[in-house]
């Protein structure tokens, strides 16, 4: 299955998806971190997004690193705040040092404990499924960028009209 095509959640009757130029089913070393034996670029991909409700005030976008050997899974990022005219973040946007998300835009902690993009790290073993999700939300959050990824994902989930998901598999080689 392409990327293009994953399932997505919503009433609307023309799908809301959530695509990348630059990703296909895996990640690239962009994509990776730079670090924990492994020499990545730790950016975050290029996405943009279709057919959102009408109804959408903001957009959230979080990755989430689903096999992480960690018992709860790790966020790699969480973004939201995302003005609803908006629908594309470049590549690198996750970088909170220049300035790319657009304003009004909040990066909020990952699970490392610091805002903005972590790259991919899994240990050896079978691949990680990263699943990088665009949410069309009813409001803005009124969070800030300490807020934790479980606190940013219990207001979103109050919040989602709709949301649409691509995964991207990484490994350690």
């Amino acid at each position: 299955m392409s990327l293009e095509s994953m399932t997505t959640i919503g009433t609307s009757s023309t799908a809301f998806t959530l695509k990348s130029t630059e990703l296909g089913g895996q990640l690239t070393n962009s994509q990776y971190f730079n670090g924990m034996g492994f020499s990545g670029a730790n950016q975050s991909p290029q996405l943009y997004w279709e057919n959102a409700p009408s109804e959408t005030k903001a957009f959230a976008v979080t990755m989430y690193d689903i096999d992480a050997p960690t018992g709860s899974g790790l966020w790699h990022w969480v973004v939201f705040n995302i003005p609803a005219e908006v629908r594309e973040l470049p590549s690198g946007a996750g970088d909170p040092t220049n300035n790319q998300l657009p304003e009004g835009a909040l990066q909020s902690n990952t699970d490392l404990g610091t805002p903005g993009y972590v790259g991919a790290a899994p240990p050896e073993g079978p691949a990680h499924r990263y699943l990088i999700t665009v949410h069309a939300l009813s409001k803005t959050l009124e969070l800030d960028q300490n807020a934790t990824p479980a606190l940013v994902g219990f207001n979103l989930h109050f919040a989602t009209l709709a949301k649409a998901s691509l995964v991207a598999y990484g490994q350690k080689h």
